[in-house]
């Protein structure tokens, strides 16, 4: 009977831990699914601001150069800006030039087409993100083309859905293996020496060195073509490795060979040096009594172990920031305003994030998977509270300045994908300092001597189950030895024989093979039932340390607080992940500003202005056209005609823009005749949007001109 229920008890139990582990992954999984399941493809950081010719300009003649102006720098290759006429034919020169500043410019062949052409580029921001887009202008008339807009594949599809999970898969293991390395180091050394612990650091390793690994060969076709064939291909990797995201990938992985070499010292000579110390303290007790000098042998190991944790802490230092230096030199940080202060700062939010979620997870395995002999102590778990809430004070300082870096405003902080987030990650982060809260609270009921109370507590609550163990455990000894001596035993048929010495050869072989059949048969029976009562015993000796690790309620209720935190903590991971491919706010609203400001007028602008000279034959109608009518370069006309509609024959005309807000102007500008009654300019300068006099100056005669002006809304 008790055979029976001792392990189902123990399968209870056990299966109570294995449960909340599955439930944490089937919770990482979950979000990560959403998080890929309703990502786009990822989204620009740097946007177009302007172009020469404008998107849906109509321009009278076939411009030498299209130019292109971005919000931030961006990387070009040779196909990165392509033209193509009304037929698809590429019209470019193929060679994109830097023209200063933000602006890229692309030549173009000469002797093209009236009709609409369709201008495509395919850039990398400086923050290492794809972008790309695509619009048209027109040469004398739109026209109809045969080129399709689509929005571009760039940063989406099966590929980057590989690289979001990457990105996810490298800052985890960046947390695992920096967090747990400084818990081990700060708060609980015991734990060098401890498997669990151990395994985290090095799957955290392991995750960021193949993370790095696949973003490596992912990145060619992410910022490209989108196929999962050119993940492989040796010539995108060239070309990725001559970028900055690629030397930043490059310089991760050197100094995870370095990590290698940390995590070594740490769980080989560090962690047998203070297994040593452990069981030499007693030894050096009884020494010291007997007055044999042994003291100044442990004060020289005690000396030599705080200077291998001491280097230990400065390499492990060194190396962490340098990974953290690995993402802040090549995303956000790096470009926008005070890039110079924002990437140590970004270095700085990494490390706190690292060391808070990394050492909880630490604590997390310890509590759950250590053994109940290396339980963490009382202090160890006050030293990483106190670790913690140092790491949030920074978290949130660095945090703060990031925000407003990114968002800038109110209005993006509410109003753009990136705010959004932003209160999104800021939110939980709140839940989780809440629940850090109530840590600290079951921390501070932590006896100082848990084990001997876990023992004493489990001791009354056990009873009859320890007898149960001890009964188990003589059961599965004598089954032991039973296995042991089994084959030695003579068979009893064999015994006859040889007594008797009557029978046949034949017969005494048939009986010798008989019995050792039979022996045989006996010792597999004997095997089966030995492994079943060791699975029992191994059940119910976990059955027991369960119990013993449940016997302290402070330490119960902080395993639950620290798991609900691990919890919290996969969500703000996966949050913070879709924020870092997020183009920022301040971007996405200067970016709206442009297109909003581009979008003002759906066409040519156009103005009648009637006019007077006063002298004979002096009236008329003064119409003029400016299009596309927004900032840059325009194409104006000018139309006089009689008051009865028919072409005016008139010696000059003059057109002058003035922005009185902005104190900019009058800006002349002398048309040229085209025909009678027409005068036309091409590349009449719009500086900035705004509203706009024209004044038109109409001379009839040579003594008789006169000047009339109208506002109107330009760019």
């Amino acid at each position: 009977m008790t055979q029976a229920i001792a392990p189902r008890a123990a399968a209870t139990t056990t299966g109570g831990v294995a449960f909340r582990v599955r439930a944490l992954l089937l919770l990482l999984l979950a979000v990560i699914g959403a998080v890929l399941a309703g990502a786009a493809p990822a989204s620009a950081h740097a946007a177009l601001t302007g172009s020469d010719p404008q998107q849906g300009a109509v321009v009278g003649r076939a411009p030498t150069q299209v130019s292109l102006t971005f919000s931030e720098k961006v990387a070009m290759s040779d196909d990165s800006v392509r033209v193509l006429d009304p037929k698809g034919k590429r019209v470019d020169t193929g060679k994109a030039t830097d023209l200063g500043g933000t602006t890229y410019g692309v030549k173009l062949h000469s002797g093209l087409p009236d009709g609409t052409f369709t201008v495509t580029y395919q850039v990398v921001s400086a923050d290492s993100h794809p972008v790309s887009g695509a619009f048209t202008f027109s040469v004398g008339a739109p026209s109809q083309t045969s080129v399709a807009l689509s929005d571009p594949a760039v940063g989406g599809g099966v590929v980057g859905a590989l690289y979001g999970v990457g990105r996810y898969v490298s800052y985890a293991g960046f947390i695992l293996l920096v967090g747990g390395a400084a818990f081990v180091l700060a708060c609980w050394q015991r734990g060098a020496g401890v498997r669990p612990v151990q395994r985290l650091v090095v799957s955290g390793w392991l995750a960021l060195t193949g993370a790095t690994l696949a973003l490596l060969l992912l990145r060619g076709s992410y910022v490209g073509s989108g196929k999962v064939g050119d993940i492989f291909d040796l010539t995108l990797l060239g070309q990725v490795l001559q970028t900055k995201a690629g030397a930043a990938l490059v310089s991760r992985l050197l100094l995870l060979a370095a990590g290698a070499l940390f995590i070594a010292v740490l769980f080989g000579a560090y962690a047998r040096r203070d297994e040593a110390d452990a069981t030499d303290v007693s030894g050096r007790g009884d020494a010291s009594d007997k007055g044999d000098g042994s003291d100044k042998g442990g004060v020289d190991a005690d000396a030599e172990k705080r200077d291998l944790t001491f280097g230990l802490a400065i390499g492990g230092a060194v190396v962490a920031a340098g990974l953290a230096a690995s993402w802040a030199m090549a995303e956000h940080a790096s470009t926008g305003i005070q890039a110079g202060l924002a990437m140590p700062v970004d270095v700085l939010h990494l490390l706190a994030v690292a060391v808070w979620l990394g050492g909880l997870s630490a604590l997390l395995v310890a509590l759950f998977r250590a053994p109940v002999e290396t339980q963490i102590d009382a202090a160890a778990v006050r030293r990483f509270s106190r670790l913690a809430f140092g790491s949030v004070i920074v978290l949130a300082a660095t945090g703060i300045y990031q925000s407003w870096r990114q968002v800038g405003s109110w209005s993006a902080l509410t109003g753009t994908w990136y705010g959004q987030l932003l209160l999104i990650k800021i939110g939980l982060v709140a839940v989780l300092v809440g629940i850090a809260w109530i840590s600290r609270r079951w921390t501070a009921q932590l006896s100082e001597a848990p084990q001997a109370k876990a023992l004493a507590t489990a001791g009354a609550k056990a009873g009859a189950g320890t007898e149960t163990t001890a009964g188990t455990t003589a059961r599965a000894t004598a089954l032991a030895e039973l296995r042991t001596k089994q084959p030695t035993k003579v068979p009893a048929n064999s015994r006859k024989s040889s007594s008797g010495g009557s029978d046949s050869e034949n017969a005494d072989s048939r009986d010798s093979n008989s019995g050792h059949s039979n022996s045989r048969d006996s010792h597999s029976a004997d095997s089966r039932r030995a492994a079943q009562l060791a699975r029992q015993q191994t059940a119910v000796a976990t059955a027991r340390q369960k119990r013993l690790r449940d016997a302290d309620p402070a330490r119960a209720g902080l395993r639950r607080s620290v798991l609900a935190e691990a919890g919290v903590a996969v969500v703000l991971l996966a949050v913070t992940t879709v924020l870092t491919s997020t183009e920022p706010g301040r971007t996405e609203e200067a970016a709206k500003q442009v297109t909003s400001s581009s979008s003002q007028r759906s066409g040519p602008l156009s103005l009648k202005l009637p006019f007077d000279t006063g002298g004979q034959d002096g009236k008329g109608t003064a119409e003029i056209t400016l299009a596309p009518a927004r900032v840059g370069g325009n194409e104006m006309h000018v139309y006089v005609e009689r008051p009865n509609g028919k072409a005016f024959d008139i010696p000059e005309v003059k057109v002058a823009f003035t922005l009185k807000a902005k104190k900019i102007g009058p800006l002349p500008v002398t048309p040229d005749r085209i025909a009678t009654g027409h005068w036309s300019a091409i590349g009449v300068q719009i500086p900035m949007a705004g509203d706009w006099e024209i004044a038109v100056t109409v001379r009839t005669s040579d003594i008789d001109q006169t000047t009339v002006t109208k506002n109107a809304k330009i760019g």
